[in-house]
């Protein structure tokens, strides 16, 4: 894993403080290995980037999608940015927040059943 800088951690410090609504409600379900044992960090530092939620003993990234990634430039930049989180050995699940609010129970399952050891 690259190392992140002063400024990074604190950036992703920000970010969890500042958790969206949607975030909030699925990280209530991640937290505290509430999700089938799993391990889940919020706002964890993956230089250059800042992941959603990352489970380290899945090498598994959650990333929830605001209005903004609809664009055709969100999904370019969504797009390279998980190239290169694959590249580092990552599987990464994206759910848009209209997902997580309609469909938190298929999002839960969708995250469990990726998760699952093969």
């Amino acid at each position: 894993m690259p190392k992140p800088t002063p400024e990074q951690r604190g950036f992703a410090r920000q970010l969890r403080h500042d958790l969206t609504d949607c975030e909030h409600l699925i990280w209530s379900h991640l937290r505290n290995r509430r999700l089938g044992g799993l391990k889940f960090r919020r706002q964890h530092p993956w230089p250059p980037y800042v992941l959603d939620f990352y489970c380290p003993e899945r090498a598994l990234v959650v990333e929830l999608d605001g209005s903004q990634h609809l664009t055709p430039a969100g999904r370019a930049q969504d797009a390279q940015r998980t190239l290169h989180l694959h590249a580092a050995g990552l599987t990464v699940l994206r759910f848009s927040n209209l997902d997580v609010l309609d469909n938190l129970d298929g999002v839960l399952e969708t995250i469990m059943n990726q998760a699952k050891p093969d």
